[in-house]
């Protein structure tokens, strides 16, 4: 993010943003930069919902199971998701909040090690992203109970998501976008809007996007602008809840 802001605002050097950035606003007390304020957002590429996975041999079988479990054994119940500060943990987070109840919430270095600990039963409800839980759905192995999303997922549509579950107020939509310097023109802004959203129509592109879990949403330099204000309300909320320290 910094390179973009000492590139000069050309169009030639564009940054990766989304709600990670969004995030980082509220985690990190160093940044140089105000992401709203220095950066001009130019269009959403893709969006993807979390997936919520128990080990496939778990008794449970809906995402009302494992609250009710959590309901009468508060602290028992583990909620697995990777580093601090990730949208995973805070997904993590945010879930424990929107359900008023105590689970212990684990902390994993790699999404890998996540994974070894739902196969290995130490985990009752693992959080993250379908291009991690692939290659392990399946019998003996995961299964998805919900995914977080305003909609199902396409790749997943037997799946219901987290609000059609019961918890309306528990949706996590991660994404990833394009921005640039705050100083670049509009001509130049409206310009690759429009191309990034003419490639993300393309078949090729959405089949290779489909195939990993993200689906190719594009979206105009406002639209993003909007979304990336709305995730830095979200989660700073959700930070300060947490009681999570800034670093």
């Amino acid at each position: 993010m910094s390179e973009v802001l000492r590139a000069p605002a050309d169009g030639y050097t564009l940054g990766e943003m989304g709600n990670g950035q969004a995030i980082s606003m509220s985690l990190f007390s160093n940044l140089r930069y105000d992401l709203l304020k220095d950066f001009r957002a130019i269009s959403v590429a893709g969006s993807f919902a979390l997936l919520l996975a128990v080990p496939d041999r778990s008794p449970y079988k809906s995402l009302q199971e494992v609250v009710e479990a959590g309901r009468k054994n508060p602290g028992k119940l583990n909620l697995g998701a990777i580093n601090p500060g990730s949208t995973q943990n805070l997904s993590a987070h945010l879930f424990q909040q929107v359900t008023g109840l105590n689970f212990t919430i684990i902390p994993y270095r790699t999404a890998p090690d996540l994974v070894t600990a739902l196969l290995r039963n130490d985990v009752d409800l693992g959080f993250d992203y379908f291009a991690t839980f692939q290659s392990v759905i399946g019998p003996d192995k995961l299964r998805v109970i919900a995914t977080t999303g305003d909609n199902r997922d396409p790749v997943l549509k037997d799946v219901p998501t987290a609000k059609e579950s019961g918890f309306p107020a528990y949706v996590v939509t991660s994404w990833n976008g394009i921005g640039a310097r705050a100083s670049l023109p509009d001509a130049l802004t409206n310009f690759l809007s429009a191309e990034i959203n003419r490639a993300l129509a393309t078949p090729e592109l959405r089949e290779r996007f489909h195939a990993v879990g993200i689906d190719p949403s594009g979206s105009t330099p406002e639209a993003m602008w909007d979304r990336m204000a709305r995730d830095a309300s979200k989660w700073r909320d959700v930070i300060e809840k947490a009681g999570i320290p800034k670093q």
